[in-house]
C-alpha cells in the first residue's frame, strides 16, 4: 500500500463518488434525483421537485456559506466550512432555527417551520457539515 500524504482513504472515496454518479445516472428520472452533501434527494411523492433555495443573506465575510434544501418532511442543509478550524465546528440546532458555531463565528440560519430536534442530526466530513431536521407533522 502506498503512502499517501492526503489520507488512506482518499482512492476509496474518490471510487465510491464515481460509483454513486453513475447510479444516480441510471436511476429512473434521473434528471430529478440531486446530490446535496452527502444526501440523495430524489422526487418527492408528490411529483414535483425538491425546493433549493439560499436562506438568509451571506453578505457578511463572517458567515459561513451554506445551501438549503427542503421537501415536505425535511430540510437539509450543506454548509463549507473553513479549513483548518482551530476548534471542531458544531451545529446547535434549535426548535425554530440552526446555528453553525465555527472558531466563536456564529451562522444563524431561521428556519420558517419548526423541526423535530431528537430526529435532527448533524455530521462533518472533509470541510462540508451535512444538517438534517425532521419536520414537526401538522397536527
Amino acid at each position: 500500500m502506498q503512502n499517501n500524504p492526503t489520507g488512506p482513504y482518499d482512492d476509496v472515496f474518490s471510487n465510491l463518488a464515481k460509483i454513486v454518479e453513475d447510479i444516480v445516472k441510471n436511476m429512473p428520472e434521473s434528471q430529478h434525483a440531486r446530490i446535496v452533501g452527502y444526501t440523495i434527494i430524489t422526487r418527492q411523492a408528490n411529483g414535483g421537485d425538491p425546493e433549493m433555495f439560499h436562506a438568509g443573506m451571506q453578505d457578511d465575510d463572517d458567515e459561513v456559506p451554506y445551501e438549503v434544501v427542503e421537501n415536505d418532511t425535511d430540510l437539509f442543509i450543506t454548509a463549507k466550512l473553513p479549513a483548518d478550524p482551530k476548534n471542531a465546528p458544531i451545529a446547535d440546532i434549535e426548535i425554530s432555527c440552526v446555528r453553525i458555531i465555527v472558531d466563536g463565528k456564529t451562522t444563524t440560519i431561521m428556519l420558517d417551520q419548526p423541526i423535530d430536534r431528537i430526529h435532527s442530526y448533524y455530521r462533518i466530513h472533509r470541510g462540508v457539515m451535512d444538517i438534517s431536521l425532521k419536520k414537526i407533522k401538522n397536527l
